[in-house]
């Protein structure tokens, strides 16, 4: 039976915010079981870290309560989805995540610096039936039916450093480590002006992320030849981890961005609405449910999980 995870010990970081430019310290805490991924602000107001709590996609993905708001969780969430950490308590004394290094890699490395702890309640992953498609005929994402959680992503964009790149990969733990995590955030040069206008990219620089000017990218070089695909994939991994249960399906999309993901988010979310009826107990279940969007629930054995 796969169990529920926290971290054994607390651990702090401290960076900048991306788009606020704002020092800000990290704190995570480890957190009982059916907590989820939990933000708790300077004043001490909480902020759960799920689909109905997104206040904003611009840009980042944003959760607020109360008036409260807390920016830019993705690829913390990513790699506590990729680590198979479900329950947090994140304390942050501002307003955003820190960027770090623009990817994942810092956060991965920060929850292994913590340690992985066992709870004694099973996960209980979301197995797809039927297919659930968002978007338009450019922009679009799509999770089908499969016994895993991948992804198959296109990014198609004129840019010449860009073009068309494609990644397809089962995400576990270590693909996610090895293929994704440190594919940093990225953004055209000729956009900074309006973005910061806007409050974007304040703590923007080339050392946490990846600026692409009029033909070139002004970093040194790129970690992956793909690097902007990857972390399409990076930031669809943590967006869809607001759902707070693995998910069993394969995702495909293309020219996506976290608007779009919220937007698959919560239609997995209404689909899988009938789990909220009167079901029987939790130890009558198997820890992998089967719910069929639009119908009923009923216990799957032998599911396999994220």
């Amino acid at each position: 039976m796969d169990l529920q995870r926290t971290i054994r010990r607390k651990v702090s970081v401290e960076g900048i915010g991306l788009h606020s430019g704002e020092p800000v310290l990290l704190t995570l805490t480890p957190a009982a079981a059916d907590t989820g991924i939990l933000f708790r602000a300077a004043d001490g107001t909480l902020v759960p870290a799920d689909i109905e709590h997104v206040v904003d996609g611009r840009a980042a993905t944003t959760v607020g309560a109360f008036g409260v708001r807390v920016r830019t969780i993705e690829h913390l969430m990513a790699a506590a989805a990729a680590l198979g950490i479900d329950n947090l308590v994140v304390d942050v004394d501002a307003e955003e995540v820190p960027a770090l290094d623009g990817s994942a890699k810092p956060f991965v490395d920060l929850l292994y610096s913590a340690g992985a702890a066992p709870l004694p309640v099973p996960r209980r992953p979301l197995v797809l039936r039927e297919p659930i498609r968002v978007g338009d005929g450019h922009r679009w994402l799509e999770i089908t039916p499969s016994d895993c959680f991948r992804v198959t992503y296109t990014l198609d964009n004129p840019h010449p450093v860009i073009g068309q790149q494609i990644v397809s990969l089962e995400v576990t733990e270590a693909a996610f480590v090895d293929e994704l995590a440190a594919a940093r955030t990225y953004g055209f040069l000729k956009d900074v002006p309006t973005m910061r206008k806007n409050g974007l990219a304040r703590g923007g620089s080339l050392d946490n992320a990846v600026v692409v000017g009029k033909r070139a990218v002004l970093n040194d070089s790129l970690r992956f030849e793909d690097e902007f695909v990857r972390h399409k994939i990076l930031d669809l991994v943590g967006d869809l981890w607001l759902l707070g249960r693995p998910l069993c399906g394969h995702v495909t999309g293309k020219n996506g961005g976290h608007a779009l993901n919220h937007e698959l988010a919560a239609a997995v979310r209404r689909a899988f609405a009938a789990e909220r009826r009167p079901r029987p107990s939790r130890a009558r279940l198997h820890p992998a449910d089967t719910i069929i969007p639009g119908g009923s629930l009923s216990p799957r054995p032998g599911i396999a999980a994220l």
